[in-house]
């Protein structure tokens, strides 16, 4: 079988399979086994199905699928900020047959946050390129009657640990930003993380916990809706999803927190895999139609080679310690 890079005819996928557990992305059988091991290729997302990163992880799953003529099989592995899913690809075989999510949670926040990783983020990965950034967004559920960051402040000082915020897990951004929030803004919250943003949301819709920094695509689409309220993003700019939301440096001078994606690998990939899988994710990525759904979703086509996202993740690691730490945020 000739191996090439031409991309396939596009298929569509529905938001329905997009959002369902361990569906197979399929493409047309005729391209490439000079680029893989014949058979399909299993894809570990770190978080449950539902969430904005697993909605990413199958759009570019299904252009990669197109790209190369491979069947892609996603396999969620969610619990403990990631760490679970994570393990679960540092373990596997390298043979090009697992890749999985390389999140900020547990590549950058972890080491930092845990005295104790079931893996080695220097040792045990092979790095293969970044996939997109998006910031996280607050919103509160419609019983908290503050409608701006400014009155929730004050809502939250007037009764100290009687709010909640709600995380996808102890050590991702979403639970950081409302660490740094509550730190930032000298206020009493409670903590409370789920396995994943989807999970966290049932509780936010119901009532449970008041309120949640979670990745923007699932955040702003309840907002959008009228099942929550939108506050403040926590990127260095408004979104272009949503320039009507301020951002909360816009409230708190200094506060920035972005989430980032990637795709790796078990560590010892051969290095002409690695470098043939990189060269397919940015071909991937640089598709205009994935581009339009990243937008669509929050996110921002993030290309970044194996050498590059190495470097990132590494700065990453140095910049998140800090805040860690400031926040008092260190767990077992």
């Amino acid at each position: 079988m000739a191996g090439t890079d031409a991309p396939m005819r596009a298929r569509g996928m529905t938001r329905r399979a997009a959002l369902g557990a361990g569906v197979a992305l399929l493409a047309a059988p005729a391209v490439a086994q000079a680029q893989w091991p014949a058979g399909p290729i299993r894809f570990i997302g770190i978080f449950p199905p539902g969430g904005g990163t697993d909605i990413l992880s199958r759009i570019w799953c299904q252009r990669m699928s197109e790209v190369t003529g491979e069947q892609f099989v996603v396999e969620n592995r969610s619990g403990s900020a990631g760490n679970i899913g994570t393990e679960a690809i540092a373990r596997a075989t390298p043979d090009g047959r697992t890749i999985g999510l390389a999140s900020v949670a547990p590549l950058a926040i972890g080491p930092t946050l845990y005295r104790k990783l079931p893996f080695d983020v220097t040792k045990d990965f092979t790095w293969l390129g970044g996939l997109w950034k998006l910031p996280n967004l607050l919103v509160v559920n419609n019983d908290v009657p503050a409608r701006t960051v400014p009155e929730l402040i004050a809502l939250v000082k007037a009764s100290p640990g009687q709010y909640s915020y709600a995380s996808s897990g102890s050590g991702t951004t979403v639970h950081l930003s409302g660490a740094k929030f509550a730190a930032m803004a000298g206020l009493d919250m409670i903590h409370v993380p789920y396995r994943g943003g989807a999970p966290a949301h049932v509780d936010l819709l119901g009532g449970r916990v008041h309120m949640i920094f979670d990745n923007i695509p699932q955040a702003l689409a309840e907002a959008r809706e009228g099942k929550v309220r939108a506050l403040a993003v926590t990127g260095a700019q408004r979104s272009p999803q949503a320039p009507e939301i301020p951002t909360m440096a816009e409230f708190l001078p200094g506060f920035e927190i972005t989430s980032w994606a990637g795709v790796m690998a078990p560590a010892g990939l051969p290095p002409p895999m690695v470098q043939r899988i990189a060269r397919l994710t940015r071909q991937a990525l640089e598709g205009p139609d994935l581009r339009a759904r990243f937008e669509e979703n929050g996110a921002t086509v993030w290309p970044a080679d194996p050498e590059e996202f190495a470097a990132f993740r590494a700065a990453e690691e140095r910049a998140f310690a800090p805040v860690i730490r400031a926040a008092g945020a260190q767990v077992d």
